[in-house]
């Protein structure tokens, strides 16, 4: 373990001097890129520099108790148990800054949400996780903002798209991309029966162009009046974009704005998120293993969480976890819930890790 600090250490310096390079400093996008990685490397390295002057001095104190008469003996003693008690803090939690880090963690996102199973009840939901997610982003501090939406006559969606931007977006949001639950009665449902319905969640990490090179000759770009449903969330305009990406078929539209070039912004913006998105899942569908680390595949099939509303429970099916207080959830009060499923992909990461070291 003490190498890998050590060449962790050794790469920092190495970043630390290229960042004064001016070839480095002119190319903007080099820049930004090796000052992240400095920046994300500086917490394990401040921590294994004090690692190895705390060492230093429980040798030094060593030395000196060897002469020591009993008042120096005294406060020297206790300088040591304090160094120990700080040294073994610090080993306990070097495995963990060794963790491999998601390169997306402090991207911004672009969240998807879809109606699925269960018609106008599921565009409802739609609706519902839409606010959860747009309040739990304003206690967060994070800026949200509606890419593009298909609002039903009652007030839910049968889709909607909007970016998060924010400090540490994806690390959080990450592990909410499945297939969402609920159990209610519909308020289309005269019986009063409890039906079950299902919403798709997508969080993608927002691509930058330096991730994703898209060339102009690949694309078809249409432009169309905005429909749907009115509101506040679709304009009428002749300002639409339709984005088609023919190498993947992959289809992107934004009506959100009232700008043509805002539109079309924002679609390639989304667009380069789902690029990404689809390699980097080829990739892991081509590491098993390495999927199986993780807290659930993250695979939007995947049935990860129900809302019960006659129980007043939420249940994340991948951790066992099950809350009763649903307003409290669906008011975006998701921290606690999110909070758990960072502590078991990080013990599980653990395991892997210690392993290694043993």
């Amino acid at each position: 373990m003490i190498d890998k600090l050590q060449s962790v250490e050794d790469r920092y310096a190495e970043l630390e001097s290229m960042l004064s390079d001016p070839s480095i400093i002119a190319d903007v996008e080099r820049f930004t890129k090796i000052n992240r990685e400095h920046a994300s490397l500086e917490p394990i390295v401040e921590k294994f520099r004090r690692y190895k002057n705390i060492i230093a001095e429980i040798e030094d104190d060593e030395l000196l108790l060897e002469d020591a008469d009993d008042d120096l003996r005294s406060m020297i003693v206790n300088d040591l148990s304090e160094l120990r008690s700080e040294r073994d803090e610090l080993e306990k939690i070097f495995p963990i800054l060794l963790l491999p880090k998601d390169p997306n963690d402090e991207k911004n996102v672009i969240v998807e949400i879809r109606g699925g199973v269960g018609g106008e009840e599921a565009a409802l939901f739609a609706g519902d996780l839409f606010r959860m997610y747009t309040r739990y982003a304003d206690r967060q501090g994070w800026r949200t903002d509606i890419v593009d939406a298909s609002p039903t006559d009652i007030g839910g969606f049968k889709e909607i798209s909007f970016t998060v931007e924010g400090a540490g977006a994806y690390s959080r949001l990450k592990y909410e991309s499945g297939t969402h639950r609920v159990q209610r009665i519909p308020v289309t449902e005269s019986g009063g029966r409890i039906h079950t319905s299902a919403v798709t969640v997508a969080v993608l990490p927002e691509a930058e162009e330096v991730d994703v090179a898209i060339n102009p000759s690949d694309l078809r770009i249409d432009t169309y009046c905005a429909s749907g449903a009115g509101g506040q969330y679709v304009n009428r305009t002749e300002t639409a974009i339709r984005i088609t990406h023919l190498p993947t078929g992959i289809v992107v539209q934004c009506q959100d704005e009232k700008s043509q070039l805002k539109n079309k912004e924002k679609a390639l913006k989304v667009l380069r998120a789902r690029i990404l998105d689809r390699a980097q899942r080829e990739q892991s569908e081509a590491i098993a293993a390495d999927r199986k680390n993780q807290v659930g595949s993250g695979d939007r099939s995947e049935r990860i969480r129900t809302y019960n509303f006659p129980q007043g429970r939420v249940t994340d099916h991948r951790i066992g976890l099950t809350l009763h207080k649903i307003d409290a959830i669906l008011n975006g009060e998701i921290d606690e819930i999110i909070s758990a499923l960072i502590t078991a992909d990080r013990s599980k990461k653990l395991s892997t890790v210690e392993a290694r070291f043993d």
